[in-house]
């Protein structure tokens, strides 16, 4: 999901790169434990609203549950990329977008002006399509801008210097729409220090931020750059004051282990992490474990112990692949909704719905199949960029 996903397996890259093939097995080795809250309840949405106007007037990227004026998503056109799985990718694509646009409004980037009229056959008319920002692929969390507000009506964007997740697949056009999406909006854009993806990193709005050292701290994007240098980068650009890091995984999936296939912020405070059974030894479930035990063991920017939702996964899938990601965490948050995964598992798509749920009281979750971006190793949230309201 984005940890996982971006598959090109039979692209060749701009920059001459090989590697991995996309979500590569997180798949089965983020498969969950049981969906409980550890320590206590999640911090009141009163209580998150007011530490963020307390800083009004500071540029910071926002939690993903604000208000959003709308979602932004791109159709994916090559089958240099998807091969025969492109048509039911693009029926994937048009299924999270017409899910979207039950709750906000939804603007679809399409490479031109015959995929825009092919999108919009798809997609129907509660979706937004154009054809004045290219893309190359579906990944709009990576490649689309990361939206700042400053809590008293103003917003800007910031560009992460997508660069294909280190040079693995093609992007030329991808490289661009962050920065197009600023011109269509009309806000300031500006470039952050680093070069890194939407999905690395997540962000509670609130002065924390947090993703893997595998995908940022990796010379295919920072050459050269220490930890210390990418963190300050991260910070800067996203208005935060703490950053908490998990190891990841690097070169065994074209992210490099992106946090938000494995764990998200739900509030400040408060994060989710889907972990593997205890039957899981490989390397992915090893990932989770670490990633369950460094944030339950962490506290943010304001000194809070961060309270941990673990989430189980399910235990079987309509895939057999190992590049198949059965993330339930990689959702989307809408006005009045929650779009995510399901694999086909009852009882257990039905639990994280559950658990999903209860973490954003008042939401409508709707869980769809989406198993075709599954297997090309993403997921809803990988697959969207939210803007939202100044």
């Amino acid at each position: 999901m984005h940890g996982a996903h971006r598959f090109s397996r039979t692209e060749t890259p701009d920059a001459a790169a090989s590697g991995p093939t996309r979500r590569a097995v997180l798949g089965g080795a983020l498969l969950g434990a049981a969906g409980l809250a550890v320590g206590g309840g999640l911090l009141s949405r009163a209580d998150a609203a007011g530490s963020q106007a307390a800083a009004a007037g500071t540029l910071r990227v926002p939690s993903d549950d604000v208000a959003h004026v709308r979602t932004w998503m791109a159709w994916p056109t090559k089958s240099s990329i998807w091969g025969r799985q492109l048509n039911g990718v693009q029926n994937d694509v048009a299924l999270i977008a017409k899910s979207i646009a039950r709750f906000e409004p939804v603007v679809m980037c399409a490479p031109d002006a015959t995929s825009a009229s092919d999108a919009r056959a798809r997609c129907g008319s509660s979706v937004t399509v154009i054809s004045t920002i290219p893309v190359d692929d579906l990944w709009m969390r990576d490649t689309g801008p990361v939206f700042r507000t400053d809590g008293a009506g103003g917003r800007d964007t910031v560009g992460l210097g997508f660069n294909g997740w280190g040079n693995k697949q093609t992007h030329a056009k991808d490289a661009l729409v962050a920065s197009r999406i600023a011109a269509y909006d009309s806000l300031a854009f500006t470039r952050a220090g680093f070069t890194g993806e939407g999905g690395a990193i997540e962000t509670d709005g609130d002065g924390t931020v947090m993703a893997t050292e595998s995908s940022l701290v990796n010379s295919n994007r920072n050459p050269g750059k220490t930890k210390a240098q990418v963190e300050a980068a991260v910070l800067a650009a996203y208005g935060a004051s703490k950053m908490l890091w998990v190891p990841g995984i690097k070169g065994q999936d074209i992210t490099d282990d992106h946090i938000d296939a494995t764990s998200r912020f739900i509030a400040p405070g408060v994060v989710m992490v889907q972990v593997p059974p205890a039957s899981r030894t490989d390397i992915w479930a090893q990932d989770a474990r670490k990633q369950l035990q460094i944030l339950s063991n962490a506290t943010d920017a304001k000194g809070r112990r961060l309270q941990v939702i673990r989430i189980d996964g399910p235990d079987t899938v309509r895939s057999n692949s190992e590049d198949f990601v059965d993330s339930y965490v990689n959702f989307h948050v809408c006005n009045g909704g929650v779009v995510m995964a399901q694999f086909g598992d009852t009882a257990k798509d039905a639990a994280a719905k559950q658990v999903v749920a209860a973490a954003y009281p008042g939401r409508q979750v709707v869980q769809i199949d989406i198993d075709r971006i599954a297997l090309g190793g993403g997921g809803v949230h990988c697959s969207t960029m939210q803007e939202p309201r100044a």
